[in-house]
């Protein structure tokens, strides 16, 4: 049992009902004492205090003279501190508030976390990360608030939550930065922990609770949100209304304020039960427009008079719209599998991002161990990620998918070097594939750019390795956008899996075929890349994802078509071709040509797990069949290819076993 001191001026507990439970300003310790021996509040992830873990009186920062604490990492799993203000008990009802004041050191960043059972790790309740001048809070799930810092400058976060209603708020410096709904949830502690480059300074912590007592008649605006975050969106505000008094709700107005223009909802007809929600979708649209304002949401005349409960009629949200580089896409590439029992937090993310930024985002989901993986593509980030689930933004630093959005938001302004198109044919006969990916150089440069093409699928399903592991099953970690509500592990017959990526062609790395040693502004450059389908895949649910790899191995730009709206762009033939190579779980090393190139003749071996009913054919990159032979059932078999009277090129060696396909290619000279 660790020893515990109390300090007057460092700890102030009382029992007025109006007195803060809890505040710490560290001024009455020494600099270079650890916090954990001083109060019973104050201990550390595993309980072992005055060490590693623990934090340690600083005086080179302070808000209120002299002292702060002082919390830094550079490791790539955060740490060592990890330090816990215990909360004194689990609250699940009244009003909660926690306030802190930090200091982020210029180019790092912070984070903390609220935990809600006793024992830390059982449930996490909300994340702040505080990063690049950006707050953004999560509840596990999504984002629920989005704030603005500066560096090297004290400022202070305060989080305000009605456990009773389930409304939560958090303010920075007094202003507003976001309103959410979050019923049943529960705080025991605050998590003090510093991630990869983190290194900063907290003072004047507080907390404190009090009892809720609910007005008979009171709407609670419980969560708004304007809708986008990109400017020049056409947004539909959503409003969460909760009925937190006795009394039946029959009406009510509900209206939203942003960039000087009310929006209104007269809501009549209601039977708005006592202990219930409604999500309040407005039948008017805004235009997001930059620069930085607080939109507002408010509840009145509620039931045609006043509501009981002022305190909770209003919300807000901090607007300040992200200006996209003109033709930018960005592309999140995420490391997951079915066997990984945390990745259905990235499952979540993706689907979020997917919906929220339509037409600036391409997802890829990049599996692992299990039969979705494409081997090429699964190395090839496997080099660049350190566990599952992880994801690239446009191949960045790694970071956690639920904490995309500093990323995303920082490349999605970053100009590009080129505006990107895909263009495509499509064979529905053969089904082959044959991509354009074009480069419209906005500047000069010179040769090291590579391209990148990748199809990836919606909808896939499936049956053995399929089932997806989730530790997210009952809800004990929180709650993740539906996946507290399955089993685990959850059945392949429920699981429905979308941006799953099908191919990679040529390399994760990509190539330089097609690159001049020098180009000029102006100047495009096209990629050609080829594929033929297997039969079992939607090529209606399916999309073209072209890219620019710039020379430090960042990905500058991309495009992202349904094959459809590839063809409706038009296919720009060019230099050359890379023919990619579909991977099949059911297929093992069946198909081989050899030599290759071939002047006079080719050989091309066959070789089947099992006697299967085998077709080959050669196909022109244009989709004409040269030849094509049925060799009924064989387990393998070697074809001898007469070459000497084919025209010089490049054509696809084409094995259809049991209905499915797999090709190579083959260089006439």
């Amino acid at each position: 049992m660790k020893k515990i001191t109390f300090l007057l001026s460092s700890l102030l507990i009382f029992s007025g009902a109006n007195a803060q439970i809890f505040s710490d300003n560290f001024d009455a310790l020494t600099v270079g004492d650890y916090i954990g021996p001083t109060s019973a509040y104050w201990s550390t992830w595993s309980g072992a205090i005055g060490g590693a873990e623990d934090a340690q009186v600083t005086n080179l920062q302070a808000s209120s003279p002299n002292n702060s604490i002082y919390f830094s990492s550079t490791g790539a799993n955060g740490g060592p501190q990890d330090v816990l203000l215990d909360f004194g008990q689990q609250y699940t009802d009244g009003i909660f508030v926690f306030e802190s004041k930090f200091f982020v050191d210029a180019g790092r960043n912070a984070y903390f976390n609220f935990q809600g059972t006793a024992i830390a790790g059982g449930v996490y309740t909300i994340n702040c990360y505080i990063d690049g001048g950006s707050i953004a809070i999560d509840n596990a799930a999504s984002e629920v608030a989005f704030g603005a810092y500066a560096d090297d400058t004290w400022f202070t976060i305060r989080i305000e939550a009605n456990l009773s209603t389930g409304r939560w708020q958090a303010s920075v410096d007094g202003a507003c930065i976001g309103v959410w709904e979050m019923a049943g949830a529960t705080i025991a502690s605050a998590d003090l922990y510093p991630i990869l480059n983190s290194s900063f300074y907290m003072d004047d912590i507080m907390f404190d609770h009090n009892p809720y007592t609910a007005a008979a008649l009171n709407a609670t605006l419980s969560g708004f949100n304007i809708g986008g975050i990109i400017a020049g969106s056409s947004v539909f505000p959503v409003v969460n209304v909760t009925n937190s008094g006795s009394t039946e709700i029959t009406s009510m107005d509900v209206v939203v304020d942003y960039n000087g223009t009310p929006y209104t909802e007269n809501l009549t007809g209601l039977n708005f039960a006592a202990g219930t929600s409604m999500e309040v979708v407005f039948t008017s649209s805004a235009l997001l427009v930059a620069g930085s304002s607080t939109a507002s949401a408010t509840v009145s005349n509620v039931n045609g008079g006043v509501d009981g409960d002022a305190t909770d009629d209003d919300a807000c949200q901090l607007i300040d719209p992200i200006v996209p580089a003109a033709g930018k896409m960005v592309v999140g590439e995420e490391g997951t599998g079915t066997w990984c029992q945390w990745c259905p937090r990235g499952t979540v993310a993706m689907d979020r991002f997917a919906a929220d930024y339509d037409g600036y985002w391409a997802g890829i989901a990049v599996h692992n161990g299990d039969p979705m993986a494409v081997t090429e593509y699964d190395n090839g980030i496997g080099t660049l990620i350190g566990g599952y689930p992880s994801a690239l933004v446009d191949r960045g630093p790694e970071v956690d998918p639920g904490n995309m959005s500093n990323n995303f938001f920082a490349r999605l302004q970053t100009a590009p070097s080129a505006m990107m198109t895909n263009g495509a044919t499509w064979n529905s006969t053969t089904r082959e594939l044959v991509v354009s990916v074009s480069a419209d150089f906005q500047t000069a440069g010179t040769n090291g750019y590579k391209m990148i093409c990748v199809l990836t699928e919606d909808g896939v399903t499936g049956g053995s390795g399929y089932a997806q592991a989730n530790s997210y099953a009952g809800g004990g970690n929180g709650v993740m956008g539906g996946f507290e509500l399955l089993g685990n592990p959850v059945p392949a017959i429920d699981m429905v899996y979308d941006h799953v990526a099908r191919a990679i062609s040529n390399s994760f790395t990509g190539n330089n075929d097609c690159f001049p040693t020098s180009f000029a502004s102006g100047e495009v450059v096209t990629q050609n890349f080829a594929w033929t389908l297997p039969a079992g895949w939607d090529e209606n649910n399916m999309h073209i994802v072209g890219m620019l790899v710039s020379p430090s191995g960042q990905i500058d730009n991309a495009d992202m078509t349904s094959i459809n709206g590839a063809v409706t762009n038009g296919f720009v033939p060019t230099c050359a071709v890379s023919l990619g190579e579909i991977e099949s779980s059911n297929i093992d090393d069946v198909l081989n040509v050899y030599p290759n190139p071939a002047t006079t003749f080719a050989k091309i071996a066959i070789t089947l797990k099992e006697e299967s009913g085998v077709k080959l054919s050669l196909i022109t990159l244009n989709g004409k069949v040269i030849s094509s032979n049925d060799y009924g059932t064989i387990a393998s078999s070697t074809v001898n290819l007469n070459t000497s009277a084919l025209e010089a090129g490049v054509y696809l060696v084409e094995l259809t076993v049991n209905g499915q396909k797999t090709t190579k290619r083959l260089i006439v000279e």
